[in-house]
C-alpha cells in the first residue's frame, strides 16, 4: 500500500514543502526513512510506533519505507512526526480521506499519542501559504502563533487520535483565528520619568528613537547610562503588523517565542560582554539567529562596550550597514534580517573617572589609550550620536519633581516617524537612519549658511564621508521632531553637538 501526505522543513526563515511518501510491502517488520533526514527524524520511527499503538490503532507489521521528497533537501526537526504517522495510518487503511494534497501536518509526537509544540511554526505556515497550501494542522501549543495568518485554514490539534477522527469526519474542529493579533500590548514598567536630570541624555534618546539612529554613551559609573538605555523601548513606536510578523518568525525559529503567540513589543537584547561573535551573529551546524537578528526591529544594547572582545565588536560593522547577516556553514548557508538599533555604553577609562569633574582618575594615559583603542574608528563612525553622560547632581536626585514621562516623549517620536513614513512612501525604508546615500541630496538639503557651518566642522573635526552623511540624516531627524520641512542652522548645530566626543576622547 502507498500513501502520501505533506509536511514542512525549515531552513532559516524559509519553509520548504516536503512530501512524506510511505510504502508498505511484505517482509520482515522494519521502518526505513530515506531522503536526507537528520537524527531527530531518524528517531521518529520509535515515537511514531508508540504513538500509534497508544492511540488504539494497529501498527502495520510490514516492511515500511518512508521517503522524504525532495530527496536532495536536508531535513531537520521533529515537526515531521505527525506527517510520518499520518502517512503510515493512511497506507494501512485507518484514514478514509484520500486527497490530502492541500493539507500540511506539523507536530512532534509523544509516546502516548499527544502532539507536542514545535519550533518555527509561524515561518513554516507563512511559507506554506505562499506555496499555495490550503490549510495546516498544527499543535495546540502553537495555535496562537499560527492563527495570525488569516488567509489560511489553521486547525489546532491535541492528539493523533483527534487528527484521524477529524480527517474521517468523525469530529469537528474549530478553525483557529485571532481577531486582533496586536491587542496584547503590555505597558512598559520602565519609564523616563524615573530618571532625574540628564536632560542631554534624554534628548539624545529621543532623537535616536525618532530616526532609528545608533547611540553611544560615555561617562563615569553610576551616571545613568544603563538606566537610560533600558528605557529606550518605552519611547519607540509600536510594531506594525508586518514588523510583528518578522520579529515573531525569528523568535519562533530560535525557540524563544514566549506564550507561543505574536510578539507585539519591540525586542530589547542586552548580551553580556563575554558573548562570542557566534552569539552575536548566529551560528551552529544549522545556523540559528544570533543577538543581532533577535534585535531585529528593536534595540541591541551593549553595556561596558570596551569589555567586549575587539573581534566580536568588528562583526557588527557589516550588519549595521546592510540590515542583514549571511551565515555560511558546512551544512547550510542562511540569511537572517538584522535591522537593529545599536545602543552602547562605556566608561571613559578602566577606573571610570577620566574627565570626571567630581572624582580623580587613577589611570595612566597609556592605560586610558589602550582602553579607548578597543573601540575602533570604523565602529565609532557607525554610531550616529555620541553623548557624554555627566554625574548626576545631588539637587536632581533629592528633588521631588519627576522628569518627563515616556508617554509624552513617545508622542513626539511617533509624530516624527509619521513624517518620515509619509516622506519615504513607496520606498523600502521608513526611517532617516536607513536613508540611502543616493537620496540624501534629495531629502537633506541645506541652506547656504548651514553648508558653511558644516564645511567648517568638517575641516575642524576631520569627519569621514560616512560621518558627513550621518550628520545630515541626524539633522533631518531633529528637524522632523520640530515638525520643520527644511533643515535649519539650529538643527545642524545640534547634530554636530552629538558628534564632537570622538575628537575629545579618541583624538
Amino acid at each position: 500500500m502507498y500513501a502520501k501526505v505533506n509536511t514542512c522543513s525549515l531552513q532559516g526563515l524559509d519553509g520548504h514543502l516536503v512530501e512524506v511518501e510511505t510504502d508498505l510491502t511484505q517482509g520482515l517488520p522494519k521502518l526505513t526513512i530515506v531522503g536526507l533526514p537528520d537524527a531527530a527524524i531518524r528517531e521518529a520511527g520509535e515515537r511514531v510506533r508508540s504513538a500509534i499503538k497508544n492511540s488504539a490503532f494497529e501498527y502495520p507489521m510490514s516492511r515500511i519505507t518512508i521517503n522524504l521528497s525532495p530527496a536532495n533537501l536536508k531535513k531537520d526537526g521533529s515537526q515531521m512526526d505527525l506527517a510520518i504517522a499520518m502517512s503510515i495510518l493512511m497506507a494501512s487503511g485507518h484514514i478514509k480521506a484520500q486527497n490530502l494534497d492541500q493539507w500540511v501536518f506539523l507536530g512532534e509526537l509523544q509516546l502516548n499519542g499527544k502532539i507536542g509544540p514545535i519550533i518555527g511554526a509561524l515561518p513554516m505556515v507563512i511559507s506554506l501559504r505562499e506555496a499555495g497550501i490550503k490549510g495546516c494542522l498544527v499543535p495546540k501549543a502553537n495555535e496562537k502563533e499560527c492563527a495570525v495568518v488569516a488567509d489560511m485554514e489553521i486547525f489546532a490539534v491535541d492528539s493523533l487520535k483527534e487528527v484521524v477522527e477529524f480527517l474521517n469526519q468523525e469530529r469537528d474542529l474549530p478553525r483557529s483565528y485571532v481577531e486582533n493579533p496586536l491587542e496584547d500590548r503590555r505597558q512598559d514598567s520602565l519609564d523616563f520619568a524615573d530618571i532625574r536630570g540628564q536632560d542631554q541624555v534624554k534628548r539624545a534618546m529621543e532623537i535616536a528613537a525618532a530616526g532609528a539612529h545608533n547611540l553611544l554613551m560615555i561617562g563615569p559609573p553610576g551616571s545613568g547610562k544603563s538606566m537610560s538605555a533600558k528605557r529606550l523601548p518605552s519611547i519607540l513606536p509600536a510594531l506594525s503588523f508586518e514588523e510583528a510578523i518578522e520579529v515573531t518568525k525569528i523568535y519562533s525559529v530560535a525557540g524563544l517565542l514566549e506564550d507561543k503567540k505574536l510578539m507585539t513589543r519591540r525586542p530589547f537584547r542586552a548580551p553580556h560582554h563575554t558573548a562570542s561573535s557566534v552569539a552575536l551573529i548566529g551560528g551552529g551546524a544549522i545556523p540559528k539567529p544570533g543577538e543581532i537578528s533577535l534585535s531585529h526591529q528593536g534595540v541591541l544594547f551593549l553595556d561596558e562596550l570596551p569589555e567586549f572582545q575587539s573581534k566580536v565588536l568588528e562583526v557588527l560593522r557589516q550588519p549595521m550597514e546592510d540590515g542583514t547577516i549571511h551565515i555560511s556553514r558546512a551544512n547550510a548557508s542562511l540569511t537572517y534580517p538584522s535591522n537593529f538599533q545599536l545602543v552602547a555604553a562605556m566608561n571613559p577609562c578602566p577606573c571610570g573617572n577620566y574627565k570626571n569633574p567630581h572624582q580623580a582618575c587613577t589611570c595612566s594615559m597609556s592605560a586610558i589609550n589602550r582602553y579607548l583603542s578597543k573601540i575602533s574608528h570604523p565602529l565609532l563612525d557607525r554610531m550616529d550620536l555620541h553623548v557624554e553622560v555627566s554625574p548626576v547632581d545631588y539637587k536632581d536626585l533629592s528633588g521631588k519633581e519627576k522628569g518627563e514621562s515616556s508617554a509624552s516623549i513617545r508622542q513626539r517620536v511617533e509624530v516624527a516617524r509619521d513624517r518620515q513614513k509619509a516622506r519615504y512612501k513607496g520606498e523600502a525604508f521608513s526611517c532617516n537612519a536607513h536613508l540611502p546615500d543616493r537620496l540624501i541630496p534629495v531629502h537633506c538639503q541645506l541652506k547656504p549658511s548651514s553648508q558653511k557651518i558644516l564645511e567648517l566642522a568638517f575641516k575642524k573635526y576631520k569627519f569621514s564621508g560616512r560621518t558627513y552623511n550621518k550628520l545630515l540624516k541626524l539633522a533631518r531627524t531633529i528637524a522632523d521632531l520640530a515638525q520643520r520641512e527644511t533643515i535649519e542652522d539650529q538643527d545642524l548645530l545640534e547634530a554636530l553637538q552629538f558628534r564632537s566626543l570622538e575628537s575629545k576622547y579618541w583624538g
